[in-house]
């Protein structure tokens, strides 16, 4: 006598909805076999793992395709740190007013163009006839035909086969972008926007160039009209209100006095370095580049030196940040700032005209190994 159970009959899957009844095998007095169900009218609850919690996702949200001679684009808070694709739109007004992890804009003709701070890359390709405002990780273009760009970029912004770029430096500002600026993990004191890597340069031409000097961005990239949804973002292009630091960057320098001012980590910090700009630019320098870089002990001794003893233990409460001002007089007005206005906080500030040239080189050289460029 023996008890067969056929394969078959088994559920392949618990996750099924249709319960089978559990069945046993019982030998009567006649040898007979008989099955007897057991009754169970209690269905168990369908598992819930967390992919089923999450929200779901419509592409089209994150995406602007085929539009032409429009105002477009996305709200503070809309977007949230997701990518973001903008491709075919002809004539356009594109306003990005939120943070992303990464941008493409292809096949793009004749838009204005501004997007919010970027944590990875934003890339154009087959674009022709752009003018935006743009802050991000890395910024590259490829196949793309007279393009205007006020630029903040961490690292070398790449040009790739092509032609009529011309860059500026970031200015604006709207009551979100400071935030997603910090939600991005961009600094506004690393802008490389002016130092142009051509992949593929052409002999005798020159494929890029920088815009003048007093430039304004509004003659460029126009603010949302009143017609349009984005009217209710305050926006400001103003370059005394900008979140990034107007730098004059890779322009040439007026003077051939340099300062070099460095804030420690502290509360402060970004506001004391504002308030350094304000201070120097009120007396007629400018402000010529800016860097927020950590700093071990090693480094310290290198770029400090004979300095380096009494700063050591400040390089360890979090980066630094750097201006170089420039001006001739620099150097002392930066000291009497130093002592008058930022009495109370640590700082390093060149100590006369011979030295402070040598400290902006040692400073700058490092920052520029120590950020991969």
């Amino acid at each position: 006598m023996g008890c067969f159970f056929s394969k078959k009959s088994r559920r392949k899957s618990p996750d099924k909805a249709e319960l089978t009844t559990p069945t046993t095998t019982v030998e009567t007095s006649n040898n007979i076999l008989t099955n007897v169900s057991s009754s169970n009218n209690t269905e168990e609850a369908p598992k819930q793992y967390s992919w089923d919690k999450r929200e779901k996702v419509d592409p089209k949200d994150y995406m602007l395709t085929g539009i032409k001679d429009a105002t477009v684009g996305r709200l503070p808070g809309t977007l949230k740190g997701q990518q973001f694709v903008i491709q075919d739109c002809e004539n356009c007004n594109i306003y990005v007013f939120d943070n992303s992890a990464t941008i493409t804009i292809d096949d793009c003709i004749n838009c204005r163009i501004v997007l919010g701070p970027v944590k990875g890359s934003v890339f154009f390709r087959d674009c022709k006839d752009i003018k935006c405002v743009v802050a991000c990780q890395q910024f590259r273009t490829r196949d793309c035909k007279k393009m205007e760009v006020f630029l903040c970029c961490a690292t070398q912004p790449i040009i790739e086969s092509s032609t009529g770029m011309k860059f500026g430096c970031y200015q604006y500002y709207y009551p979100e972008l400071a935030f997603h600026f910090k939600d991005a993990g961009l600094s506004i004191f690393n802008n490389n926007w002016s130092n142009i890597h051509d992949f593929t340069p052409v002999s005798g031409e020159t494929n890029w160039s920088l815009l003048s000097e007093g430039v304004v961005v509004l003659d460029h990239v126009p603010a949302p009209d009143a017609e349009s949804e984005f009217k209710s973002v305050r926006i400001s292009t103003d370059a005394t209100r900008s979140i990034v630091p107007m730098t004059k960057g890779g322009r040439r320098k007026e003077s051939d006095e340099s300062c070099l001012f460095v804030f420690f980590a502290g509360d402060y910090t970004t506001a004391n370095a504002r308030k350094l700009i304000d201070e120097a630019s009120q007396k007629g320098f400018v402000l010529v580049q800016t860097k927020e870089v950590s700093m071990r002990p090693e480094d310290v001794n290198r770029v400090f030196q004979s300095n380096a003893e009494d700063l050591i233990e400040w390089i360890t409460k979090g980066p630094v940040v750097a201006l170089e001002m420039n001006g001739d007089g620099v150097v002392e007005a930066c000291k009497n700032i130093a002592s008058e206005v930022f009495s109370g906080t640590k700082v390093f500030v060149s100590e006369n005209k011979s030295t402070s040239c040598r400290d902006v080189d040692n400073f700058f050289n490092f920052a520029d190994m120590q950020m991969g460029l």
